[in-house]
């Protein structure tokens, strides 16, 4: 199950805070608490970072903080950017990840961002709506895309897993037989869930 996750989800989650180097001088804002969102927020608190979390199902802020976010933020009750400055006094995240691929989100991630911080676009499709100038060009920000991870990455992070007797598997939330497929997607279509995953007998 464990591989399952680090082959798909994960191991995006986990190239991502390695192209934006997190350590445990950051402040991270994770955008998104689906289960790459979620493995970010895993894995960046495992790397030493203050996670703030930012999703606005109750169960997913829930999980989140099960999973090692210092701070969670619904983002239906309060502007993300200034929840996010007020916990990092005024200053923004030292990086953020958007695990969404929403317009208004990664404007968010962005601008939530401190000055000479780093920012990481991993949710696929969809447009953004930046002023270069404002958003990035006068506030020194270094941004990234990432996509996916290489058959390299895969072995270091089943490694760093291990190694470390990480609860991987605290990421999935949901177990199903192949026969009930349907069920699965229904349920995932909810976006309320961790990571569920097939098992096989």
């Amino acid at each position: 199950e464990e591989g399952a996750a680090i082959a798909c989800g994960t191991g995006t989650a986990y190239q991502a805070l390695k192209r934006l180097a997190i350590s445990g001088l950051d402040t991270l804002a994770v955008f998104g608490q689906g289960p790459v969102g979620l493995s970010a927020t895993f894995y960046g608190a495992v790397m030493g970072a203050r996670v703030i979390a930012v999703d606005p199902v109750p169960e997913r802020r829930e999980l989140a903080a099960k999973l090692g976010a210092a701070e969670t933020i619904d983002p239906t009750s309060a502007d993300s950017i200034e929840a996010v400055r007020e916990l990092t006094g005024g200053v923004g995240a030292d990086a953020s990840l958007d695990a969404t691929g929403i317009d208004e989100v990664r404007q968010n991630t962005v601008r939530s961002t401190r000055i000479w911080g780093r920012a990481c676009f991993v949710g696929e499709g969809g447009t953004v709506s930046l002023a270069p100038t404002p958003d990035v060009i006068h506030r020194q920000l270094t941004l990234h895309g990432s996509w996916t991870f290489s058959t390299h990455t895969l072995k270091e992070l089943a490694n760093f897993t291990v190694n470390r007797g990480l609860p991987l598997s605290d990421l999935i939330t949901h177990r199903f037989a192949l026969a009930d497929a349907k069920e699965a997607f229904e349920l995932f279509d909810t976006a309320t869930t961790g990571k569920p995953v097939f098992v096989w007998d």
